[in-house]
């Protein structure tokens, strides 16, 4: 069985398909019990989490019933995940690992290829449904500045390879909606700087700064204060790597209009963005490369259009790259 807190409450089975929790209490308890996964927790605490100062009549029961029911939604989904809900004195522990777990194992690993698989587990703030309740607060709040430090580590990655352009406008917004965090700032003003726009970067640190002041008493630390100082020496430091420079497209040149193949070539448009693979199959030398090359040649995609050329290996190649 797994369970989804990185967004809105979300459980599926092993394969893949959702399972419905019924119940708002039943979901709370859920909730309750996922922000405090593996470890017991006390039914005094589970009944004051759930109905807060309008207990049932009969608390202990009413908590009783909706483990039942939370068993009997998971039971009913996979043979034997109702044991995952166990009952320990003083109360119930939920065994179970989240998406929530697998985030802090692939950020524990730091690199960029890591770090964004990451962050792709988001679908959301964490435990959505439930954010306004206190029983998943601390937990809630805990995985937010755990997304944001991971945020700020790819940041940084990326701009040691030199993306500085496109740090600094994904930065844009995240520094908008934290403004006063500081790390965050830094990399922003890298960002900037390297990109060429130490105007803006400049800016960018007195609008803290003010901030910081106006709303805290405070002034801007000490690591800010000394990357303000390179910025207005214009440090080569901070300037990073080059730019990479990106090859949009291999597809070859045009050389000659393609005669004759306009309902061939039409058929592969419609079928390219339908499908993962399209493949072109004929004896050699009836134009299937220059049919895919035309297709290719119009598709608009974000890292652009490649051209691959693969060839048999002659007998007794183990096919190590050269």
């Amino acid at each position: 069985m797994r369970f989804g807190v990185l967004g809105p409450l979300a459980v599926t089975t092993d394969a893949g398909v959702p399972v419905t929790v019924p119940g708002a209490k039943v979901r709370a308890l859920l909730a309750d019990l996922l922000a405090n996964r593996n470890q017991v927790v006390s039914a005094d605490r589970l009944i004051d989490d759930l109905w807060g100062d309008d207990p049932p009549a009969n608390p202990a029961g009413a908590l009783q019933v909706r483990v039942s029911q939370l068993r009997k939604a998971l039971g009913d989904a996979e043979p034997g995940a109702r044991d995952l809900v166990e009952s320990r004195a003083p109360g119930y522990l939920l065994r179970a690992t989240t998406d929530a777990d697998r985030f802090a194992e692939l950020t524990a690993a730091g690199d960029v290829g890591h770090l964004t698989e990451a962050l792709g587990l988001w679908r959301g703030e964490p435990y959505a449904d439930f954010a306004d309740e206190e029983y998943v607060r601390a937990e809630s709040t805990r995985l937010a500045e755990h997304r944001l430090a991971a945020l700020e580590r790819l940041a940084d990655a990326r701009l040691v390879r030199g993306e500085h352009d496109l740090v600094a406008a994904d930065l844009a917004e995240l520094v908008a909606r934290h403004p006063l965090r500081e790390g965050l700032r830094a990399l922003h003003l890298r960002a900037l700087y390297a990109a060429g726009r130490q105007t803006e970067a400049l800016e960018s640190y007195a609008e803290l700064r003010d901030r910081l002041a106006d709303e805290l008493g405070l002034d801007p630390g000490p690591d800010l204060v000394a990357l303000h100082r390179r910025i207005l020496a214009q440090d080569a430091g901070l300037t990073g790597p080059p730019r990479v420079a990106r090859v949009r497209n291999s597809i070859p040149a045009r050389l000659d209009e393609l005669v004759g193949r306009a309902e061939a070539l039409t058929e592969l448009r419609a079928l390219i963005p339908q499908q993962r693979l399209v493949t072109l199959t004929g004896p050699g030398g009836v134009g299937k490369t220059r049919l895919a090359t035309e297709a290719a040649r119009e598709q608009a995609y974000q890292d652009g259009v490649h051209l691959v050329e693969l060839a048999a290996l002659p007998p007794g190649d183990a096919g190590v790259a050269r």
